[in-house]
């Protein structure tokens, strides 16, 4: 055998045994756990492929802020939309019982809020008042689909707003993806085939600062380290489920490469504190694996 066929021999062996130890890992986080865990990891760079339950279609919850940011931006682009155009805040578009970091900044409304400001707010700090001021913008869900559906984004559906899933807990199971679906417009995204070089890199620069989640995905991450992503979360029904405990991410390694991931926590009848955790770990392993 030439030396190049049993270099590529043992890398491969090398490569498969690094994966099994890291499938291990994963196995031994999620074991026992009653909830349904979705993941997918994508080396952006490398073409490093991980997968668990990542045909599922689970709730995004929050997630979804990614895609309509994006679709917003989409349209930006084609004129419809200026990131300097002012939206008025008044009590018809600032709802009180939700999560909304931008109806806490003006309790009394504003006149005039550029666009860019709301679109940062319900990425970086998950505003749910944001979310559905930018969806009212765009002319509704239906918008965001067909523009995913037009980049070739598979297994993605957002047929609810904000204020609709809060109505009705059900509802948040309409707007699904699996982790495959999510990594995969993650690296269309990184790749400039979702956006323009411009808004991607103004979206990427809002991912980078978003402030939510901080137990999951970044929690045992070194220090600093550049993570471009958007959390989502349901919290728990009167019966102690758990709809969705979500993050996905762009996550770059000390050498410059990168590697997109998604967890979903589905279904889960564990406490916050243990589905967070799990996300958590996945996350270091995944790190871990990259950095060996």
């Amino acid at each position: 055998m030439k030396k190049t066929g049993l270099l590529f021999l043992l890398f491969s062996a090398f490569t498969f045994a690094q994966q099994s130890a890291l499938e291990n890992k994963i196995d031994l986080i999620t074991k026992d756990k009653k909830a349904t865990v979705g993941i997918s990891v994508l080396g952006i760079d490398s073409g490093f492929k991980y997968n668990k339950n990542s045909d599922k279609k689970l709730p995004m919850q929050s997630v979804f802020k990614f895609h309509i940011a994006a679709a917003v931006l989409d349209f930006v682009e084609k004129g419809k939309l200026s990131l300097d155009q002012k939206i008025v805040l008044n009590n018809l578009n600032l709802h009180k019982n939700t999560w909304s970091p931008l109806r806490d900044k003006y309790p009394n409304g504003n006149a005039g809020v550029p666009l860019s400001e709301i679109l940062e707010f319900t990425v970086a700090k998950s505003d749910n008042n944001g979310c559905d001021i930018m969806l009212k913008l765009l002319g509704g869900t239906k918008t965001v689909q067909k523009f995913m559906d037009s980049k070739g984004i598979k297994d993605f559906q957002i047929k609810y707003n904000e204020a609709e899933m809060h109505k009705n807990w059900n509802v948040q199971y309409e707007n699904y993806s699996t982790t495959k679906s999510a990594v995969d417009v993650l690296k269309k995204f990184y790749d400039g085939k979702l956006l323009s070089k411009k808004s991607t890199d103004y979206l990427m620069k809002v991912m980078l600062s978003t402030s939510t989640g901080l137990n999951k995905l970044v929690e045992q991450l070194p220090k600093k380290t550049p993570v471009a992503r958007k959390t989502g979360s349901s919290g728990k029904n009167d019966a102690g489920l758990t709809g969705a405990e979500n993050e996905i991410a762009i996550v770059t390694l000390p050498n410059g490469k990168h590697y997109a991931i998604a967890v979903f926590v589905s279904n889960s009848t564990e406490s916050d504190v243990i589905n967070c955790k799990m996300v958590s770990d996945i996350s270091k392993s995944v790190w871990d694996h990259f950095n060996k």
